[in-house]
């Protein structure tokens, strides 16, 4: 498996990569809840285990946003604090379980390996529109027979036109969805990541499906 292991305690972070990586699995790291989020929102992973209380951006906070953004995968919380609330507050915020420090390493990769069963047996429905298919969990889309091959921010953009096809859908509404929280992105991003998707989504010869609507912004639709 592929595990993002997110927390800002150097001396733990060294031991839970070692440990995750001794047993197997590809291991990414970050030190702060904002690289966190950066690096779950770009690409693909089985796990994310996340500290709660992080540098720069909380962990619950990092998983509110990035459920908001699509990103479906299971997340471990590790947290010093004793409260319920606290945790009540991660669990609601999307996260799929939490672990109490101090723990053992067994625990947690046992949580680890049961939290991606889980995510195995629940699939989501697969979203169609035409010929165009994409599946929440693996993240793949498909044109007829033809792998996309999207990015994870080009995905975001995908399965946001999907959820609401046949919709006119502004630049602020997208901005919104796709950027929650942020104040302000450059002018020009919204539109060179439209173009990246099109270019994916539409091989020469085939019907367009993603077009623009001038002076509203964008649809998604049946060829």
């Amino acid at each position: 498996m592929k595990i993002l292991v997110v927390e800002d305690d150097a001396a733990l972070r060294d031991v839970l990569v070692r440990a995750l990586g001794e047993a197997g699995h590809v291991v990414d790291a970050a030190a702060d809840g904002v690289a966190g989020e950066a690096l779950a929102s770009d690409d693909a992973f089985d796990a994310i285990v996340l500290d709660i209380m992080l540098p720069g951006r909380d962990g619950v906070t990092v998983v509110r946003s990035l459920r908001s953004l699509g990103v479906a995968t299971p997340v471990l919380l590790l947290t010093a604090r004793t409260s319920e609330e606290d945790t009540v507050s991660g669990l609601d915020a999307g996260a799929d379980d939490y672990l109490r420090k101090p723990f053992g390493l067994g625990e947690l990769q046992a949580r680890i390996r049961s939290l991606t069963r889980r995510e195995r047996a629940v699939r989501a429905p697969i979203l169609t529109l035409g010929p165009l298919r994409f599946d929440p969990v693996s993240r793949r889309a498909m044109r007829g027979e033809r792998d996309l091959g999207l990015t994870q921010r080009e995905t975001m953009f995908l399965e946001y036109f999907l959820r609401n096809a046949g919709r006119i859908v502004s630049r602020r509404m997208i901005e919104g969805a796709l950027w929650p929280g942020e104040v302000e992105i450059a002018s020009n991003v919204i539109d060179v990541y439209v173009r990246r998707l099109r270019n994916k989504l539409h091989a020469p010869g085939e019907p367009a499906m993603l077009k623009t609507v001038r002076g509203f912004g964008y649809r998604l639709e049946e060829a």
